[in-house]
């Protein structure tokens, strides 16, 4: 008896879709599914016929054909899918994101330097422009500029924005950028900010040099820690540890904040974070639409940036884990669907889907991460909340509770080199079994290449 007719009905409708599939792709298909089509027939003729003369060998030869042709087709696929990956990888991603800084194709030799004095020159810019706007602004009675005195507590705002400042390159004025985009965007906000407040926490060791503060302190509440001369550290911190220093400088400040208003938040930044342009409305979505229940929804702090050099997903963080694997899965979806479409195949095939997903995933983590998370900025619900990373602290939003025990935390630590205020933030949630969340993307931008704590750089880089 014949091979074919020896098979079951399912086994023959699977060679019939092999060879002649129903589903018509794009222009060229109809012929392949013409030609297909006809390749089965006389199979089945031949078969038939080669039953009826006894014929085994024609029908061991049929057989073979139907062999060789799905061999053939999945010889075919793998070669498709290597050129695609070849393409992909070899040519259209190394042309597209040799210039993009977070790219794993981005080529410092080409770039970093180019790119570094481009920036320094465009924060030069800016910071002429902030102090032109603070030439131009005028006092007034209005309350987000210094109508109360920072020692004396204040009427209750729902967020106080604090910035801790100490002297640098004084060419770059990073406190005046900080406090004039603050100002341009609370004024810009109107009534749904009216309840915010703007404050400055001056922790330089001589704050008469600090010119940047002096002239904010005309226009706003401010605090100066070390007094009118220059002082040295409080009792018990070692000079050159600087790192310590910082940490309870950021302490009193924070405490100060909290002595001063009787505020709900507390928005904690160093002097060299921009607010984007979003920050009020993406914080008044996740205070009092996203977590309603409990200020923070009981988090020690959210941060509002992460380097983007540490947003890849090649990372220990589960979550980012869990949202690469389900974005390959996603675009492997759409991927497998539309080529199984122009090669004319009909029917679910895993070893494709999991090679797209593969594919997707390799895609997104080479082209950068930080580039998908931009698109999250379309709207307010696209924002991503989750578990905190270790590195940095250039913007911290804490609630009124929650800043409480992290003073008392931090008052238990001692900062010293490989242990900054940072890390030492990061070590209380496991210790005190505590959270926090990161927000995602940034909220800030750090436009800072001149540390505080890492001495004079006359050649500072992106990376």
């Amino acid at each position: 008896m014949c091979r074919i007719e020896r098979i079951s009905k399912k086994t023959e409708t699977y060679a019939q879709t092999l060879l002649c599939p129903k589903t018509v792709g794009p222009r060229g298909s109809a012929r392949r599914h013409a030609e297909n089509c006809n390749v089965f027939k006389d199979s089945v003729r031949a078969c038939r016929q080669g039953s009826n003369q006894g014929s085994e060998s024609d029908n061991m030869a049929l057989w073979l054909s139907l062999t060789c042709h799905r061999r053939k087709r999945y010889t075919n696929t793998c070669l498709q899918l290597f050129v695609l990956t070849a393409v992909t990888f070899g040519i259209v991603l190394p042309l597209m994101c040799h210039d993009l800084l977070h790219s794993y194709y981005f080529i410092r030799s080409w770039h970093l330097d180019h790119m570094s004095w481009k920036f320094l020159d465009k924060n030069l810019e800016e910071a002429q422009a902030a102090v032109q706007y603070f030439d131009n602004l005028h006092l007034s009675n209005s309350p987000l500029m210094a109508s109360a005195n920072a020692d004396e507590p204040s009427s209750k705002p729902w967020l106080v924005i604090t910035v801790v400042t100490v002297q640098r390159r004084l060419e770059y004025h990073y406190p005046l950028q900080v406090m004039s985009r603050f100002h341009r965007l609370l004024t810009r906000c109107g009534n749904a900010c009216r309840h915010h407040r703007l404050f400055i926490c001056n922790v330089d060791q001589n704050p008469q040099s600090h010119q940047d503060a002096l002239v904010l302190a005309k226009f706003f509440p401010t605090v100066v820690r070390y007094g009118e001369k220059k002082e040295t550290p409080p009792e018990g911190v070692d000079s050159i540890n600087l790192f310590e220093k910082e940490k309870r400088d950021y302490v009193y400040c924070l405490a100060k904040v909290l002595s001063t208003f009787d505020t709900e938040y507390v928005l904690m930044l160093e002097d060299d974070a921009v607010p984007e342009d979003e920050i009020f409305s993406i914080l008044h979505h996740l205070l009092l639409a996203r977590f309603t229940e409990s200020p923070l929804g009981g988090a020690l702090y959210f941060k509002l940036f992460h380097p983007e050099r540490l947003q890849h997903y090649v990372n220990p963080e589960p979550m980012r884990i869990l949202e690469w694997i389900g974005l390959g899965m996603f675009l492997s979806t759409l991927l497998s669907l539309a080529y199984t479409w122009a090669i004319g195949y009909r029917g679910s095939s895993w070893p494709i889907f999991l090679f797209f997903m593969l594919y997707s995933m390799a895609l997104v983590e080479l082209f950068g991460r930080h580039y998908l998370l931009e698109l999250r900025r379309l709207t307010p619900a696209l924002y991503n909340v989750v578990p905190v990373t270790e590195c940095c602290t250039p913007a911290m939003l804490y609630s009124a509770a929650s800043a409480h025990r992290t003073l008392e935390y931090l008052s238990e630590l001692q900062c010293r080199p490989g242990f900054a205020k940072d890390t030492a933030l990061y070590s209380i949630l496991s210790e005190k079994e505590e959270w926090a969340f990161v927000v995602e993307p940034n909220l800030v931008r750090h436009v800072g290449l001149h540390s505080s704590l890492r001495g004079i750089n006359n050649s500072p880089k992106l990376l």
